[in-house]
């Protein structure tokens, strides 16, 4: 296997697939490496680095839950001796938070101070919101991974951190400064820290080698316009080192530099468009069909669409100034959906013809519009096998055409429920 630093070059040079190989959350065979002095990388679902101080130890995210031991080990292979005194949650996800827990219980048994973790001051209340909303992260993240495991559950405990700060806050250990700086971004309580004495900066997940996971169709309200912001702040400081929330580190001042900018162009310019056609008085479909992402920006290995879509960001723009309703009157007070597709079904002339269109659609390439019609027609008769049969194929279909693994698992999700019977394996809706 190649160095961490090998590797992130063929990943920059774009010779690795970050649809697959190199897909941002997907677990890599990176599991832990010196990167720097006094800098190691772990690569499991997100990213987590840890910092010698010279005294002590600093992490900077710590993992998920199924990260947590193997971490642990790593760390210790690295430096049995040295204590880890704190810890920096870049934001409440579950793929950062869950790695202090054998630091902890190691401190108590060897009679040290337990790690402080430090985070922005929203994070208590969106893990409150995990803990409040366990059984609707448990059926969001079925379809948004495609998990087909009945056993599956969202955590409903979590680590919150012991300082918190609302714009900056700078802290010593040892010889290092972390300078934690907090930007709205995925999320309302980003933090992404700078370290000078390395010339290390780490963004959190407000880069993450992919389209920024901005606009993720089931989740919380997104910020593009201060994430580019932020991200342009970030660009300023010179950084020699960046790690990334997700994916490979990027070494080189003139990279990381290009990599922000262009993360930031591509954000501002999602906003700027939908913005305008909303001063216009365009409706949602109008604007969701026109945006066009910049040329060449979408090409970039850390620009591609592996994670979220451009399409999902332009949702959220507009979820953000103009809240919910899409612009078209009869979907202000709609009659129920299930009631909307027995009328349609009945003005076709009954499934089988909504079926014979699905097929001639799914022939010519269609999917997009053959979706429409074949959930229609399973809502219709939901105990229609051939229509079940039908949508599992154009899903599945669909779902190849997705580089965005977001919207394929979504798809996929979809065609493993008509596989079963049902419209969604999250609950029987």
């Amino acid at each position: 296997m190649p160095s961490i630093r090998e590797f992130a070059e063929r990943v920059w040079n774009g010779e690795v697939d970050t649809v697959d190989e190199a897909h941002p959350i997907r677990w890599l065979a990176l599991e832990g490496e010196e990167i720097a002095d006094g800098v190691l990388f772990y690569k499991g679902i997100a990213a987590a680095t840890v910092l010698d101080s010279g005294e002590s130890l600093v992490m900077l995210d710590t993992g998920s839950v199924q990260d947590t031991r193997r971490l642990h080990g790593v760390v210790r292979d690295w430096k049995p001796n040295l204590r880890l005194a704190a810890a920096v949650f870049s934001h409440h996800h579950v793929d950062h938070i869950f790695g202090v827990g054998p630091f902890e219980e190691e401190a108590a048994a060897r009679g040290e101070p337990a790690p402080l973790v430090y985070g922005h001051e929203a994070m208590g209340w969106h893990l409150d919101r995990y803990r409040r909303m366990t059984g609707w992260n448990t059926a969001i993240n079925v379809r948004q991974f495609a998990i087909a495991a009945p056993n599956y559950r969202w955590p409903a405990e979590f680590r919150h951190p012991d300082v918190t700060y609302r714009d900056r806050l700078s802290f010593r250990e040892g010889e290092l400064t972390l300078e934690l700086r907090h930007t709205r971004g995925e999320t309302e309580d980003a933090t992404w820290t700078w370290v000078p004495e390395k010339g290390l900066l780490a963004p959190g997940d407000l880069f993450i080698w992919a389209v920024p996971n901005a606009g993720n169709p089931q989740k919380v309200q997104r910020y593009i316009g201060e994430w580019a912001a932020g991200l342009r702040e970030m660009a300023a400081l010179g950084a020699e080192l960046m790690v990334a929330g997700h994916g490979v580190p990027i070494f080189g001042a003139a990279r990381i530099h290009e990599a922000l900018t262009d993360t930031a162009n591509l954000l501002d310019s999602i906003e700027q468009q939908v913005v305008a056609m909303m001063n216009t008085g365009a409706s949602l479909d109008t604007v969701l069909h026109s945006v066009e992402v910049p040329a060449g920006l979408l090409d970039k290995p850390y620009l591609r669409a592996v994670y979220d879509h451009p399409e999902f960001l332009v949702r959220n723009v507009w979820r953000l100034y103009g809240g919910w309703h899409d612009g078209e009157p009869d979907n202000l007070m709609p009659a129920p959906r299930a009631q909307q597709a027995r009328a349609w079904v009945e003005l076709a002339g009954g499934v089988e013809n909504v079926l014979a269109k699905v097929r001639a659609l799914r022939d010519e390439g269609d999917l997009r519009l053959a979706c429409h019609l074949v959930e229609y027609a399973v809502i219709a008769e939901p105990g229609s096998g051939a229509a079940h049969e039908l949508r599992t194929e154009v899903y599945r279909a669909r779902s190849q055409q997705q580089t965005s693994s977001m919207a394929r698992n979504i798809m996929n999700h979809a065609a493993m429920a008509s596989e079963q019977g049902k419209r969604d394996l999250a609950g029987d809706w």
